[in-house]
């Protein structure tokens, strides 16, 4: 166990916890953001980060620091937090990304975690490769090798209080993910960043990262800290929380700010499109889309990132909420319906159910049946598993409409779907009190049949009567020729039934 992240709520795969930096002898919450600092540029200084945005932790890159003679000598002399002016944690980058980049860095995994720790970094990183998406798996094995040699030199070295990163790579193999997600846990390193996903993030292939991620979660146990590295915009912060991530950095929030550019959590808009400020923060209150064209080019870069760091943080607190509530699938959904890559990556997502479930709360507030794909979430999945442990014997009338008058069945249950099957006396247990609208589409109908297969299934020597509500027939060809089928309106007057 590591006892250093504490998970104190949680929702799907996402949560809320502590991660203890005694280093800096900070505890950060998560899911947490943490704002790239460039130490040759800085838009926002990072004391208005702590004290402005309430940035708990921050990131710089250690290998630029390393190389420029004055920054060197002056982080050396008097250390990384006061060189910034931060008393938050800091998180120092190795050099992988120059790697990635240029094909080659100038230090090794010990020389640069031994700098990191001279100069006072709180989390280190080692030097790893950050295979790219798509490559031959055969590149992707060699690669992810020179990894794992790269941690077990990171363990060698005596960094006391400051927490290691070990990266998790694999290019997009899930099964090299899983992997390296297991070889990095076997480590006595502290935190996990799951690498190379930004190539995914800027092409827009959100399933292709959702899939990333499973599988190093597969591979990591539950307690590991993740960081997926390099994701800064607020857009797939509920995405990637629902997947278990724990830490996101953002250079976007500077980066896009440089080309104008204005970030919100439904997508990036140009500043030179914009008639209004779809916003209420601090920039976006105070000044028009007009005065912000106006601003010379590096106040209006300043206010951008502004807006773009209050768009950021604001939405992971929302997140936050989200998981305290038990509705963070239905702000995965909300944000899932602002393009249609988000929306290939919502359903990657539910394809993992039977892993999100294993994690995923049995008892929250509400259900919201609001697409189609609220019919695959992991407490439909689960309410089937459980549908064994429920005893049917006899005639069982299973019934979207309300209890028969007479005595020919031996017990009734209530059908909802994308549920399906249970005994009345579940009707106020979640997820069975679910916000379900009148116009059902055809994917609950066919979950609520699959629910009725597994029903029956369980209990071969029960008798079976479904009353159905004009189910439609891709539904009512996946209940067993077994089962009984009628329509309620059929079948109501017939047997006396109160229909609701």
């Amino acid at each position: 166990m590591r006892d250093h992240f504490e998970i104190r709520d949680g929702d799907v795969a996402g949560r809320i916890g502590e991660l203890t930096v005694p280093r800096a002898g900070v505890t950060v919450e998560t899911p947490a953001l943490l704002p790239v600092i460039n130490p040759n540029i800085v838009t926002v200084s990072p004391a208005r980060l702590e004290s402005e945005f309430g940035a708990q932790i921050l990131i710089t890159n250690s290998y630029i620091i390393h190389k420029n003679d004055d920054l060197h000598e002056e982080a050396l002399d008097v250390g990384l937090h006061e060189m910034l002016d931060f008393d938050g944690a800091i998180m120092t980058d190795s050099g992988s990304f120059q790697l990635a980049e240029y094909g080659d860095i100038t230090v090794t995994t010990r020389e640069i975690l031994q700098f990191q720790y001279d100069i006072g970094t709180d989390i280190g990183t080692p030097v790893d490769i950050p295979t790219p998406p798509d490559v031959p798996r055969e590149q992707a094995e060699r690669e992810l090798a020179v990894t794992e040699e790269a941690l077990q030199d990171a363990e060698d070295v005596d960094t006391g209080e400051m927490l290691v990163n070990a990266p998790v790579q694999g290019s997009t193999y899930p099964d090299l993910r899983e992997e390296a997600g297991r070889a990095a846990y076997e480590t006595d390193l502290d935190v996990f960043p799951i690498g190379a996903v930004v190539p995914l993030m800027n092409s827009y292939r959100y399933d292709d990262m959702v899939d990333v991620v499973a599988g190093a979660k597969r591979g990591l146990g539950r307690d590991a800290p993740i960081h997926l590295f390099g994701a800064g915009h607020p857009m797939m912060f509920a995405l990637a929380v629902a997947m278990g991530c724990d830490l996101f950095d953002s250079a976007a929030y500077a980066l896009y700010a440089r080309d104008g550019r204005y970030l919100t959590v439904r997508g990036t808009e140009h500043l030179e499109d914009l008639d209004y400020l779809p916003c209420s923060c601090p920039i976006c209150t105070s000044h028009s889309p007009d005065e912000l064209r106006a601003a010379d080019e590096t106040e209006q870069e300043r206010l951008l990132a502004e807006h773009n760091l209050h768009v950021s943080f604001e939405e992971l607190h929302r997140v936050k909420q989200a998981i305290r509530s038990g509705n963070l699938l239905e702000l995965v959904e909300e944000r899932a319906r602002s393009h249609p890559a988000m929306l290939d990556g919502y359903r990657a997502l539910l394809e993992h159910t039977d892993q999100l479930e294993r994690e995923d709360p049995v008892s929250k507030g509400s259900f919201f049946y609001l697409s189609e794909e609220s019919a695959f979430r992991p407490e439909v999945r689960r309410h089937h598993d459980r549908l064994a442990r429920l005893d049917a014997t006899g005639t069982v009338l299973l019934t979207q409409g309300g209890t028969p008058k007479g005595d020919q069945f031996d017990a009734t249950w209530r059908v909802v779907p994308p549920f399906g099957p249970f005994p009345r006396a579940l009707s106020e247990t979640y997820p069975l009190t679910a916000e379900v609208p009148d116009r059902t589409d055809r994917a609950a109908y066919e979950m609520a049949a699959e629910g009725v297969a597994r029903l029956a299934a369980e209990n071969p020597e029960t008798a079976f009567v479904l009353a159905h509500d004009g189910w439609p027939e891709s539904a009512l060809e996946r209940v067993p020729d077994d089962v009984t089928t009628e329509s309620i309106h059929s079948v109501s007057p017939e047997n006396g039934e109160e229909t609701v």
